[in-house]
């Protein structure tokens, strides 16, 4: 039985050129960028010598740098996730990435196979525009995911320094102290920015709209009013704490109901992708004498577009708002 080596080949290829990416990353900015760091990245930047101003200087930038390039062709798709994911990389730099990548899987494909230049083109940009894509979203999702497991703990210690007698703004540096990021240096760019004189319900606010979470609005919105209209901060965010607790307890409990769901719209969507790359892989000319059909390239757009219809309704369905 003669087996298609290149689905197996293009594969490797692909997870190669994702770890590539990792490596890359943390060799450039060094393994306190990685958020399984225990040492949050603020706290060891001043350790190592640089300034209050220049650390804050160079935190806003990577936080901000991604919305700002949104009209670069192409990169819109990416800013958003790059955006909440605080990747350290400009925007230049990921595109340039994606380049690089796309060069690396081009080489790997050109010495393992014997595909066609145009099959090998367009196979190593979808490579290095993926790996890149991944990613990103898969710092994304585990960033916001930590920022939200956080936020209860976070804003009960800001609840315990504010009973003790200490202000806002030093309850705030307490939490940018002594949590871990990334909620630690996020918060630490607020302590700054306060220091500096800015209005500290604007920076949550600016802050919960960059994270586009809305937990972080709800503290926004209830230091604005405090400082509007006066009252107990401590109880209103220790009400705020129990909120946001049960929320994140509700939205676990939601999630693992609609496991079985997702999963299944996954599977459902993958299964004929992956059978059709094994039957390639098993016997390369199975689907020779179809291929040959008039109606083939029609009836592979319309399987891809029930697919693709399948996910958006699945996940439709299975999409609780908590």
């Amino acid at each position: 039985m003669e087996f298609a080596t290149g689905p197996v080949i293009y594969g490797l290829i692909f997870v190669g050129v994702l770890v590539l990416v990792e490596g890359i990353y943390l060799t450039v900015f060094g393994k306190s960028i990685s958020l399984n760091n225990r040492v949050n990245r603020r706290l060891e930047m001043l350790d190592k010598g640089a300034g209050r101003e220049e650390v804050l200087e160079k935190l806003r930038k990577e936080m901000q740098q991604h919305m700002a390039s949104r009209k670069i062709p192409l990169y819109s798709l990416l800013a958003d996730k790059a955006q909440k994911a605080a990747i350290a990389f400009t925007p230049q730099q990921l595109l340039m990435m994606m380049a690089v990548l796309s060069g690396v899987a081009f080489m790997g494909i050109t010495v393992s196979s014997d595909t066609s230049l145009a099959m090998r083109v367009v196979m190593s940009v979808g490579i290095g525009i993926g790996a890149v894509y991944i990613w990103v979203s898969r710092k994304a999702n585990k960033r916001y995911s930590m920022i939200e497991e956080q936020l209860p703990d976070a804003v009960e210690l800001m609840v315990r320094s504010l009973r003790v007698g200490h202000p806002f703004s030093s309850a705030i540096a307490i939490v940018a102290k002594e949590v871990q990021d990334p909620l630690a240096s996020e918060f630490g760019i607020i302590a700054d920015e306060a220091a500096y004189g800015r209005d500290m319900g604007e920076a949550l606010k600016e802050m919960a709209e960059r994270l586009d979470m809305q937990d972080m609005r709800f503290l926004a919105v209830a230091v604005t009013i405090q400082q509007q209209s006066g009252g107990n901060l401590a109880e209103v965010l220790a009400g705020l704490a129990a909120v946001i607790r049960s929320r994140f307890r509700l939205f676990r409990r939601v999630k693992a109901i609609t496991a079985e769901a997702q999963w299944s719209g996954k599977f459902l969507s993958a299964f004929p992708i992956l059978a059709l790359i094994v039957i390639n892989v098993m016997d390369p000319h199975y689907y020779d004498e179809v291929m040959e059909h008039p109606y083939f390239i029609h009836a592979c757009l319309a399987v891809a577009g029930f697919l693709g219809a399948n996910l958006f309704v699945m996940r439709s369905l299975v999409n609780i708002k908590v």
